[in-house]
C-alpha cells in the first residue's frame, strides 16, 4: 500500500498544478489524503508559490463542496452507511451551525470536523455562493499559512 501511495504522490507531483489541483480536491473531500506534501514538493522544485496556493486553495474548496452536495442532496442514512459519519455527529453541527450561516464553512479546513460542518451546511441548504466564498478564504489562508510553516521548518534542515 506505501507503494502505492508513493507511486500516487510521485504521479500528482509530475503533473505540477494540476497535480496539486486534484490531491486537494481529494484531501477536500471525504477520502483522507495530504496535499500539503504534494505543495511543498512542488514549490521545492520552483514552481510559482502563489500559483500552487491557488491551485490548492481552488481543488480543496472543490472537495469541500462535494460534501456541502453530499449534504444537500443526501440523506443521513446514506451518509451514515456510506461514509460512516453517525447521525448524532450531523445534528450535534446543524444545531452549532444554526444561526450562523454560510460562514462557517470558513472553518471547514479544520481537520476531522470540516467536512461535517460542510455536510450540515448542505443539510441546511446554506447560500451556496457564500459558503464558497467562505470556504475558499478559509481553505486559501490556511495553505498560506501551512505553506510558510512547512518551508520554515524545511530551512532549519538546509
Amino acid at each position: 500500500m506505501d507503494a502505492f501511495i508513493d507511486s500516487l504522490l510521485q504521479l500528482l507531483i509530475d503533473w505540477g498544478y494540476l497535480g496539486l489541483f486534484l490531491s486537494a480536491l481529494l484531501a477536500g473531500s471525504i477520502i483522507p489524503f495530504s496535499s500539503e506534501l504534494v505543495l511543498v514538493a512542488l514549490v521545492e522544485i520552483g514552481l510559482n508559490p502563489i500559483f500552487c496556493i491557488l491551485a490548492a486553495a481552488l481543488g480543496n474548496t472543490a472537495g469541500g463542496m462535494t460534501c456541502y452536495y453530499m449534504g444537500h442532496f443526501g440523506k443521513v442514512e446514506w451518509i451514515e452507511r456510506y461514509f460512516k459519519v453517525k447521525q448524532e455527529k450531523i445534528e450535534r453541527m446543524r444545531r452549532f451551525l444554526q444561526g450562523k450561516g454560510a460562514m462557517m464553512a470558513f472553518f471547514s479546513f479544520l481537520p476531522f470536523v470540516g467536512e461535517l460542518i460542510a455536510i450540515a451546511l448542505g443539510f441546511m441548504r446554506s447560500n451556496i455562493w457564500l459558503t464558497t466564498v467562505s470556504m475558499f478564504v478559509g481553505k486559501l489562508i490556511r495553505y498560506i499559512v501551512m505553506l510558510m510553516a512547512l518551508q520554515g521548518i524545511i530551512s532549519l534542515f538546509n
